[in-house]
């Protein structure tokens, strides 16, 4: 969890108002209406879509994330607003641009590089989870100095003066958890002291593993730490174990967060739990309220955390509600009895007094009524049925020492109401208790079961779509018919009409699992008008399903955006991010492609250029040794420029190709244009003498200067006769053959 960038402050757009105490948000109707949507009058745009959040996030899983948007859905749902959650930053998602004729306002998550748009463009907006430092804005916070402040009172009640505070001070939740920590400690009247501050890299284990031997250097003067996250204090005792530190009686520990993990740590870690899901319902209602031109608290909202007590820290007590102040001076009835076990599930989050319990826990007054029944001696209740009931309430939350808790409160009924039992009832009662702790661990461990099976359908989910998008044909993968091995009822992909600009999106596949309409392949939208609300499902505008617009990016390029709609955005992105793993290879795919169709081009190119470059060799070989028909039976070979191994080569080649093809008895090789001929080279004009004999022609050397001649001294040139000109060559060759025709006709007289 990081702050916003530093810089200078940007004022609020003159919407927000300076009003004091709760602020109120200017609608269109008392603020005048602006942008795309001024266009048509509001009766008809409210008619043409449902009221929208948008959420920007830059990450969709997880024991913070994921809650988080949970939270904002439900509350969304019950509201009738559509939910449209963009993974990135504010300027990753090009947010207010992105989706601005849809959006009405925008829920920003941890990071806000690009904010200073938002808070430009004038449009309804909050932070959650930190407070930019630059601009003004509401906010939805977690009562950190609270938590915090609970937590160190409770080791200074164990007798503890060194407390050392640990986390990664770059997150601003942490960084006010510090001051808390600090302020606590002046509370109590403990000097404090800078050592004791131990950061950490991070807010996941290994932060907390890379900081234990600054915090081993404090021991033994230092005896218990407070930490930022849940995740470094897990991360910590891991090592401190390793390094022969006990805990707690060596060392206590408090964390913050309660994640899942906590509950079954070695020991089981004591913390301070906050519900995420609450900070996303704190801000859903937040941000309809500004949006509805209600009057809102212009600093945000803090929701409500309590500290959790298991073993790290030293009590060998389970918390739970009776030890609040005032809970055990409430008559016990039937109905009081079943609204604590409930209040017991919800902490630190209330319940309402004009909630029932039953709608939270629709089985408690079964329960409740089962445990009277058998304090009076009924017949047992059936296991069965109690298991049933601790089921419903593992919907309510998974924490085994909440649930063992509600069974506390039953064994504990009898004492606190001052009823005598005798021995026959006692036995009742405490069957009853066992029988309820017996069913809320089994009631854990098939949720348990269920969270591995479920595990085991998104492995299965995710190898099919690995497959289908790293395996699958460019048609295949941009057709999104690979959705149809998930949960996610409508898609759209559409690229970047312009890489460099992105302001507008070509669509390139869509799918729809119900039939319902998809906007057509090379449909164009601007930024502000996608995805294209007249074509999303029912099942997106009436808040069903949440909205997902999830960016597709590779290392090379950015690429467009992918619109997924169904439950998976919400219920299948746990810490594995399946979401967004599809988004990365998504990406890949198509840089997979765009790299094969660039190899494909080069290859064309490669190939004709190898062709060009066949024809220029052919020509230049042509030109470098060209057979002139000078005379009937003689072939000139004019030679130009240095003579190499190659083109002597070249030479033996082309001399005996022309001595058959001219049927030639003399070849002229004229070396007048040739500066210079080394051994090798003379070596190779022998051969092509002597391969022209065999063809039964002879070969000349003509205009061999004197330095030439030395060269060929000691080489075989076997009959290949020099001249220095090819006049004299010509001569020499004319005369040859008037002696030869002579020759021949003396020999056929009679």
């Amino acid at each position: 969890m990081g702050q916003g960038r530093q810089g200078s402050a940007v004022p609020l757009p003159e919407q927000w108002g300076e009003l004091p105490g709760a602020a109120r948000w200017k609608t269109r109707e008392n603020a005048g209406a602006s942008g795309p949507d001024a266009r048509q009058p509001e009766g008809e745009r409210a008619a043409a879509r449902p009221p929208t959040l948008g959420i920007v996030a830059p990450f969709l899983s997880g024991a913070f994330w994921g809650p988080i948007l949970i939270g904002i859905h439900e509350s969304a749902q019950r509201r009738g607003i559509r939910t449209l959650v963009l993974r990135g930053t504010p300027s990753e998602v090009r947010a207010p641009s992105l989706a601005r004729e849809q959006v009405d306002g925008w829920i920003v998550v941890i990071e806000f590089g690009g904010l200073e748009e938002l808070a430009r463009a004038g449009v309804p907006f909050i932070t959650l989870g930190a407070r930019p430092a630059e601009i003004p804005c509401p906010a939805v916070l977690p009562d950190n100095h609270g938590g915090i402040r609970s937590a160190v009172l409770h080791l200074i009640e164990h007798g503890h003066r060194r407390i050392a505070f640990v986390g990664n001070l770059a997150a601003y939740d942490v960084r006010e958890r510090r001051d808390a920590y600090e302020s606590t400690l002046a509370e109590a009247g403990i000097p404090f002291d800078p050592a004791l501050v131990i950061p950490c890299d991070n807010n996941m284990y290994s932060g907390g593993r890379d900081a234990a031997p600054a915090l081993l250097a404090q021991l033994p003067s230092c005896t218990a730490a407070v930490f930022g996250t849940d995740k470094n204090a897990l991360g910590m005792m891991s090592e401190l174990k390793a390094a022969g530190v006990r805990i707690p009686e060596d060392f206590a520990i408090i964390g913050f967060d309660d994640v899942v993990e906590a509950q079954s740590a070695d020991p089981p870690l004591t913390t301070v739990r906050q519900r995420f899901e609450m900070m996303g319902t704190a801000a859903c209602d937040l941000l309809a309220s500004m949006i509805a031109g209600e009057p809102f608290p212009p600093e945000g909202v803090r929701t409500a955390n309590a500290l959790v007590l298991r073993s790290s820290c030293g009590c060998s007590r389970v918390q739970n509600f009776l030890e609040s102040e005032g809970a055990a001076s409430q008559e016990d009835t039937r109905a009081t009895l079943a609204r604590q076990m409930v209040e017991l599930l919800l902490l630190p989050r209330p319940l309402p007094p004009d909630t029932p319990p039953t709608a939270v826990w629709p089985a408690v007054t079964r329960v409740v009524d089962m445990y009277f029944s058998a304090l009076q001696g009924a017949a047992p209740v059936p296991a069965a049925e109690l298991e049933r009931a601790y089921r419903q309430a593992i919907a309510v939350t998974p924490d085994l020492g909440s649930l063992l808790s509600t069974a506390r409160l039953m064994d504990q009924l009898p004492e606190r109401r001052g009823m005598s039992l005798d021995a026959a009832a006692r036995r009742r009662a405490q069957d009853f208790v066992e029988l309820a702790r017996l069913a809320s661990a089994r009631a854990r461990l098939d949720a348990e079961t269920h969270a591995v099976h479920q595990l085991g359908v998104l492995a299965r989910t995710n190898y099919d779509v690995s497959f289908a998008l790293l395996g699958g044909t460019q048609q295949e993968y941009r057709s999104l018919s690979w959705l149809e091995t998930t949960t996610m009822v409508w898609g759209c992909l559409a690229l970047w009409d312009d890489p460099a600009e992105r302001t507008g999106l070509v669509v390139v596949g869509a799918y729809s699992r119900d039939g319902s309409a998809v906007p057509p392949n090379g449909s164009r939208y601007g930024l502000e008008a996608f995805p294209p609300a007249e074509m999303l499902p029912r099942s997106a505008t009436d808040g069903t399903y949440t909205v997902l617009l999830l960016p597709i990016r590779s290392v090379e390029r950015d690429w467009g955006i992918l619109v997924l709609i169904g439950p998976a955005v919400v219920a299948m992105t746990g810490d594995e991010g399946t979401v967004a793993i599809w988004g990365t290879l998504l990406g890949a795919a198509l840089e997979r492609d765009a790299l094969l169709e660039s190899l494909s081009t080069k290859h064309a190119d490669l190939q004709q250029a190898f062709a060009s470059e066949r024809a220029l060799s052919q020509t230049v070989r042509e030109l470098g040794c060209p057979i002139i028909p000078l005379l009937a039976g003689v072939l000139l070979v004019p030679l130009i420029g240095m003579l190499d191994n190659g083109r002597a080569q070249q030479v033996l080649e082309k001399v005996a190709e022309g001595v058959s093809r001219h049927e030639a008895l003399s070849v002229l090789l004229d070396l007048t244009g040739v500066p210079f001929v080394d051994a090798q080279v003379a070596h190779f004009l022998g051969l092509t003498s002597r391969a022209a004999a065999l063809l039964g022609a002879q070969v000349y050397l003509v205009g061999v200067r004197p330095e030439i001649a030395e060269s060929l001294i000691d080489v075989d040139l076997g009959a290949l006769a020099t001249f220095s000109s090819l006049a004299a060559a010509l001569r020499e060759i004319g005369q040859a053959s008037g002696r030869e025709r002579r020759r021949q006709a003396g020999a056929e007289a009679p």
